[in-house]
């Protein structure tokens, strides 16, 4: 057990058998990041201990971006109220790190390259996996907040569907963008270009980085691909329009819901944009097939 910052210690499963190392230490926190339940290895006297399991394997698929605000209200409770917490995993260098830099970035406002380190400095052993240093930097990118609204987290989240399919029964109804049909008149929305049925709103869009262009197709060996190609289509959320095309297949076509228009295609396993950028998922609509929506403000 080893303290990292105020209030704030890391270690490893066999700490939490050491209530002795514990109470000197004025723990009473315990945050396990572990797939065993931590409840067996607590002694009968650590009772008054507060506890918190987050059930993840230490694997580059599982989700820890998910629980870290969860994480840092539950420490910050103990630091706050004079005490301190202890945050452990098996072996203290994957997951419990993951929980611990995430920590240290949103109280001290650091980047993750510096509470990374920082962290390092102080237990050499620490060795996060690849899938967690990812999501640290996508926390960083969210500014040490996770907002379940952001373009970015919806793709992130999407992402972790995408890994587990097809062995996924189904799509969480929560993934799915509420219809649009009748939305706010204020919100920019987009039609089917045929019949006029709104399809998403703007909220649903999932932006992206350009890609490279012409050199990213080479491996297509076309001949009439220019050097400034751009987006065709809006790359988007799942609207609950698409429920019933999506579920049990991995990829397929879009068709608008009212007249049968093809609209686009969506693949879980990911698509090239027109702009040379892979998407994962892509849930894509053509661009040529919508129209944008938008509230004109009339002054009289």
């Amino acid at each position: 057990m080893l303290l990292v910052d105020s209030g704030l210690y890391i270690g490893t499963a066999a700490d939490l058998n050491d209530s002795r190392a514990l109470r000197s230490a004025a723990v009473t926190h315990v945050l396990s990041v572990d797939s065993e339940d931590p409840a067996a290895k607590l002694l009968p006297a650590d009772g008054d201990l507060r506890q918190k399991w987050i059930n993840v394997l230490d694997e580059a698929t599982s989700d820890l971006l998910s629980h870290l605000d969860d994480c840092f209200l539950f420490i910050r409770e103990a630091v706050e109220g004079g005490s301190a917490a202890l945050v452990h995993c098996q072996a203290g260098r994957s997951r419990s790190a993951t929980v611990v830099t995430a920590y240290l970035m949103k109280t001290h406002k650091l980047g993750f390259t510096e509470a990374y380190q920082r962290l390092r400095d102080l237990k050499a052993d620490v060795q996060v996996n690849s899938g967690f240093e990812e999501q640290l930097r996508l926390y960083e990118s969210l500014q040490c907040g996770v907002d379940t609204s952001s373009p970015l987290y919806k793709q992130y989240r999407l992402q972790k569907l995408a890994e587990k399919y097809p062995e996924l029964q189904e799509v969480p109804r929560e993934v799915f963008a509420v219809d649009p049909t009748h939305c706010n008149p204020s919100e920019v929305s987009y039609r089917c270009r045929k019949c006029r049925r709104n399809l998403f709103r703007d909220s649903s869009v999932l932006s992206h980085t350009l890609g490279g262009g012409a050199p990213a197709f080479a491996h297509k060996k076309s001949s009439n691909l220019s050097g400034d190609l751009r987006c065709t289509s809006y790359f988007i959320e799942p609207v609950q329009w698409m429920e019933e095309a999506l579920l049990g297949v991995m990829d397929g076509q879009l068709l608008c819901p009212k007249c049968g228009s093809k609209l686009g295609s969506f693949n879980w396993c990911g698509d090239q944009c027109s702009c040379g950028r892979w998407v994962t998922p892509a849930f894509q609509l053509h661009r040529n097939r919508v129209d944008e929506i938008r509230q004109l403000n009339v002054h009289k």
